[in-house]
């Protein structure tokens, strides 16, 4: 398993999300979502969280997904602040999630 391997790319395309904020934001299991900070936005694929409660708050597993909309300041240790970051989640249900080759273009401004 590497990270092109279906399993790494199914993992880190995913927004883990507390049960009960699906329920209200109406959200079915893998659907399309919208997560937005003041670094960008991405598309991922909902999922309901198998831990918490934890209300208000996801988890998305580190990867270039979550570098989108991850603080690029790292403070000098080379990782970027991961946690604790405000954001916003909607529906997406229009919007796709970007492969890995068109998420690298995109990057790339192509």
């Amino acid at each position: 398993m590497g990270k092109l391997s279906d399993v790494y790319l199914k993992d880190v395309t995913q927004c883990q999300i507390d049960p009960k904020d699906m329920k209200a934001l109406k959200l079915r299991q893998n659907a399309n979502v919208k997560v937005t900070t003041k670094f960008g936005s991405v598309v991922l694929k909902a999922i309901k969280s198998l831990r918490g409660p934890h209300s208000n708050m996801i988890f998305i597993s580190y990867g270039p997904w979550a570098s989108l909309i991850s603080d690029p300041e790292t403070h000098g240790t080379g990782m970027p602040s991961l946690k604790g970051m405000s954001g916003e989640l909607e529906a997406a249900p229009n919007e796709k999630v970007l492969t890995l080759h068109d998420l690298v273009n995109q990057l790339k401004g192509e």
